[in-house]
């Protein structure tokens, strides 16, 4: 069975590492070792994330001398806009909402 885009794409966001990274370069742009010490992981799981989300252009990277820059896709951004406007306005749905 041939895989749907929208499985191929819901699926790189099912990773919570991705997620966080997602979080992470939505406040600003960064090199794979920020994150990696942002987040308190290796390197290498940080950096086999980033291909992950590289491979369905999620994120992107721009080269600064010896390091990559990774930031969001332009096209990741409104989504991620819906995302919190989704969970800020459904009241009905309590799974959507960071209640703690």
């Amino acid at each position: 069975m041939k895989k749907s885009t929208y499985h191929i794409f819901f699926s790189k966001l099912s990773n919570p590492l991705r997620i966080d990274i997602i979080s992470i370069l939505k406040k600003s742009p960064k090199p794979a070792t920020a994150i990696s010490k942002e987040l308190k992981t290796e390197q290498s799981k940080v950096s086999h994330a980033l291909k992950e989300l590289r491979d369905c252009n999620i994120i992107k990277f721009e080269k600064k001398g010896k390091q990559r820059i990774y930031s969001l896709s332009k096209t990741i951004i409104p989504i991620l806009n819906l995302i919190d406007c989704h969970a800020k306005n459904c009241i009905k749905c309590k799974g959507c909402k960071n209640e703690k």
